[in-house]
């Protein structure tokens, strides 16, 4: 069975960053900060690097779970390694060496995660699921913030779950785009456990309570799936 631990991760993307340290106070009650790093070639956007991270790491005690979205993990992995990340997420779709990158990251003492785009079937994952201590199924096309969430990620979070117990493994399972309070139940109920949010923390002005919404959302689909 996976692992029935429910996490909330808010998308400080979605942040106001003249203001970083009380955006990141204002979600000290989360279970993550989801730190997404874009490099302008692997998607069509940048964001930031290294320095925020490091940042980030000081102004918080929450744990860091930083998204590579980058054509080069195997280069820029180290670098967010060493700035704190506790979580390292690379796609799937940028690495030829996975096995590899996922041992680098353990070494180092950090979590290590492998994410899918909504075109890459969840069988391209057979090979690492044992590797990995999570996944990340993208439930939107990576660049952009604000976007509305895939439906078909319902059905791959669903195979997603049937591969894991075929191979006895109980990564945690993570859904990042368009997730909000409407569809939180439906996200968990097909698999996942770590759900991301950017626009649906950021945007309300009691995050917290955007925050405890989402989790009980998610935590009463794993119990009617338990």
């Amino acid at each position: 069975m996976l692992d029935q631990d429910v996490k909330i991760a808010p998308s400080v993307l979605a942040a106001d960053f003249t203001r970083l340290g009380d955006e990141l106070e204002s979600i000290a009650s989360a279970d993550l900060v989801h730190f997404d790093v874009m490099d302008g070639h692997f998607v069509p956007n940048l964001s930031y690097g290294p320095k925020i991270l490091s940042d980030v790491k000081r102004a918080t005690s929450v744990p860091v779970d930083a998204h590579l979205m980058v054509a080069n993990p195997e280069v820029q992995v180290p670098w967010f390694l060493e700035a704190g990340a506790d979580i390292v997420t690379f796609h799937m779709e940028a690495q030829t060496h996975a096995h590899r990158l996922c041992g680098l990251i353990r070494d180092a003492g950090a979590k290590a995660s492998v994410a899918i785009n909504p075109g890459t079937p969840v069988s391209a994952l057979d090979a690492i699921i044992t590797e990995v201590d999570m996944v990340l199924v993208m439930s939107v096309n990576p660049g952009f913030g604000g976007q509305s969430f895939i439906d078909g990620t319902l059905d791959k979070l669903r195979e997603l779950r049937a591969l894991c117990e075929r191979r006895h493994v109980s990564p945690m399972v993570e859904v990042d785009g368009g997730v909000s309070a409407a569809n939180v139940e439906a996200v968990a109920a097909a698999g996942a456990n770590v759900i991301v949010a950017g626009s649906g923390v950021f945007r309300c002005d009691d995050r917290a309570a955007a925050i405890d919404e989402l989790r009980q959302g998610a935590r009463r689909a794993l119990a009617r799936r338990a």
